[in-house]
């Protein structure tokens, strides 16, 4: 059905009194805080880093500059594929069928950025937290494995539940367990109709409300009666916003606004408890002594599983006990740490110690209703093994990975959140891939391939500035980058590796270690013959060419540049030659004295432009222009390329 005009006009201005009564919130708002202004720029000059850390920040993504810009829009109409592709995996919108996504999509700088913004559906770029949402709504309807602790049951109707879901989400019902923790069933009063209960516990598990409210003939209740007591239970369990959401479910914008507000508070709760509980009674404890700890299963929390990490090599040599400095002790008196009954925990000496401190290991209380999010988790819980059954203490299960990853994989299955900084991020993509949390090691290879330095916008293809105008280096190992996405299969953290190496080979292209990852890129593809390629160079060839911006194979420019720089050589030289002659022996200049390459070897480029305006290229060369000097330093580095395929005798 097509919409008459002045039906599309009653609708705008119903949807602008709605956002003008704060009903309603505006898909782009104006913004004009300095995080924002910072996001926007960053998306002018491509800088994948600081994009990433404004976002980190809080930045909203879909809000719009003073010049009616939004920050999608920026990125695709300056040609930055990877910041388009950074904030669309962000929760950026770009509807079709809305005035700022036709914007975007019709400003695309190119058809690679065009085809990315229509890959995106609605769904998928608004509602990030779908996954989350999903997960906790289907655990209503899990019976495998079981992870539910407590049984309601009303009028014939029996509801499977989880403590600290309710705990977490309603007021009412985290006051009546923290009295109460070992409760394992409740009653419904008779006057509550189970339909309404129903429709509130999907409401606390993030469901989505229904418009038909149920009741009727058959049912023992009517209509008004479900309403009635979704009224009352909204009321007692403190979660009034259910009923103001049964109110305006018949709007189609209000009701998906309410569900993503909804989904968000409900996170943002699950976050809070998450901190309250699980990370705040963790267990910090000798490595040897872990296997003694008795969690007792009728706990505060409602924990069912112990979850164990233990430190790394590396941090016990880092954190050396000073002389003089005592150690906290852990009590052994038998009773409750932190209000959680754990029984007795061997006592730790208060002396000093000159010799290496022991090996710690934190453990984790958790929920494993939580942890089925992870496809490792879900199989071990399903099977007959020992960790899957019930005993009187709380299983403890290793996890091969450090106590600072581990906290990381599990505020992301609580939260949906990845607060991972750049050190950790090569060790919880590891971890993410051990445990089958495809979405985590997207979010992990995102921030190593933006935090760990991913913009090359701002590294010139001009070699010839010092060492103090080069962009700081990140804090990781590249080579390491590399064969972490060869390990984990991420092909983003190959690309990003490639045009990492592109974009600074002459300082690679001679190490030993580049040798070696190029002969195990090459060992990489089984029964290898002489004609096949090696993929990390032909990355790097593709990247090489996107650094210089010259695509000679494809635009014929090869040969009108070597005639070109030949012409410049020329008369760069004829120029020289003139200079020398011109200067007058009875001013008493000495030609020698003229700066040579050695001489302004140190100096910045500004003093070196002062002193001397040719521009060499990588072997030393004079160049004509700056176009000139791309040219042959692009074709010096394939050179560099076809040599080290020669000396490691690999055909490519």
């Amino acid at each position: 059905m097509v919409l008459r005009k002045d039906q599309i006009e009653a609708s705008l201005l119903e949807e602008n009194k709605l956002i003008e009564d704060g009903k309603l919130k505006e898909d782009n708002p104006l913004d004009i805080s300095e995080t924002f202004r910072k996001l926007c720029e960053a998306c002018r000059r491509g800088d994948l880093k600081v994009c990433q850390e404004m976002i980190t920040e809080g930045a909203n993504i879909n809000a719009r500059d003073g010049f009616d810009y939004t920050p999608l829009i920026l990125a695709s109409l300056c040609g930055h594929f990877e910041v388009v592709q950074l904030l669309l995996e962000s929760g950026a919108l770009c509807e079709r069928d809305t005035f700022q996504g036709e914007r975007c999509l019709y400003n695309a700088l190119n058809d690679r950025i065009r085809n990315l913004l229509l890959q995106y559906e609605y769904s998928k770029s608004t509602d990030p937290l779908q996954p989350f949402a999903s997960h906790i709504t289907s655990l209503l309807a899990r019976d495998h494995p079981q992870t539910s602790d407590i049984l309601v049951t009303g009028a014939g109707e029996t509801f499977h539940l989880h403590k600290f879901i309710l705990s977490a989400r309603s007021p009412y019902f985290s006051k009546k367990l923290s009295v109460a923790p070992d409760t394992t069933s409740w009653k419904l009063p008779p006057a509550i109709p189970p339909q309404a209960f129903g429709i509130a516990i999907k409401y606390l598990y993030l469901g989505e409300i229904p418009n038909d409210v149920g009741g009727g003939p058959g049912t023992g209740f009517s209509e008004d009666d479900v309403l009635e007591g979704i009224d009352k239970l909204s009321r007692q369990l403190e979660i009034r916003s259910l009923w103001d959401g049964i109110l305006e479910s018949g709007d189609r914008r209000l009701a998906r606004q309410r569900r993503t507000d909804e989904v968000e508070k409900g996170r943002n709760q699950m976050e809070a408890w998450f901190t309250d509980n699980v990370l705040s009674h963790k267990v910090i404890i000798d490595n040897v002594k872990a296997e003694d700890v008795k969690w007792d299963r009728n706990n505060g929390i409602f924990a069912d599983v112990l979850l164990q990490a233990v430190e790394s090599e590396d941090a016990m040599e880092s954190e050396q006990p000073s002389e003089g400095i005592e150690r906290p002790r852990i009590r052994d008196t038998p009773g409750p740490l932190n209000g959680i009954p754990v029984g007795p925990i061997p006592q730790v000496s208060r002396s000093p110690s000159r010799s290496r401190r022991p090996r710690k290991s934190a453990l984790f209380p958790v929920h494993r209703a939580m942890l089925l999010r992870s496809e490792f988790f879900l199989t071990m819980f399903s099977s007959g093994f020992r960790e899957a059954q019930n005993t009187e203490h709380l299983q403890i299960i290793p996890i091969d990975c450090s106590p600072d990853v581990l906290e990381v994989v599990l505020k992301f299955l609580y939260t949906e959140k990845t607060d991972c900084p750049l050190d950790l991020a090569i060790d919880v993509l590891f971890a993410a891939d051990l445990l089958l949390i495809e979405k985590l090691k997207q979010k992990a290879a995102v921030v190593i391939s933006t935090l760990g330095n991913g913009s090359m916008s701002q590294i010139p293809a001009r070699l010839d500035v010092s060492e103090e105008a080069q962009p700081e280096q990140p804090e990781l190992d590249i080579y390491d980058v590399v064969r972490a996405g060869w390990l984990t299969r991420v092909p983003r953290l190959e690309e990003f590796g490639a045009r990492y190496f592109a974009y600074r080979l002459e300082s690679y292209i001679d190490e030993e270690d580049f040798s070696d990852l190029v002969r195990e890129s090459a060992a990489r593809i089984k029964a290898r013959q002489e004609t096949d390629t090696i993929e990390l160079l032909d990355d790097i060839r593709y990247y090489l060419s996107e650094r210089f911006r010259l695509r000679f194979e494809d635009s014929g420019l090869e040969d009108m540049m070597e005639e070109e720089a030949e012409q410049a050589a020329a008369a760069a030289l004829e120029s020289e030659h003139a200079a020398e002659s011109k200067l007058p022996e009875d001013e008493g200049i000495d030609v020698s004295q003229v700066p040579n390459r050695e001489a302004t070897a140190g100096m910045g480029p500004s003093e070196y432009q002062l002193m001397n305006t040719t521009i060499r290229t990588l072997d030393g060369e004079i160049a004509g222009d700056e176009l000139e000097v791309d040219a042959r330093n692009y074709q010096i580095l394939l050179g560099k390329v076809d040599g080290l395929l020669d000396k490691l005798k690999l055909d490519a």
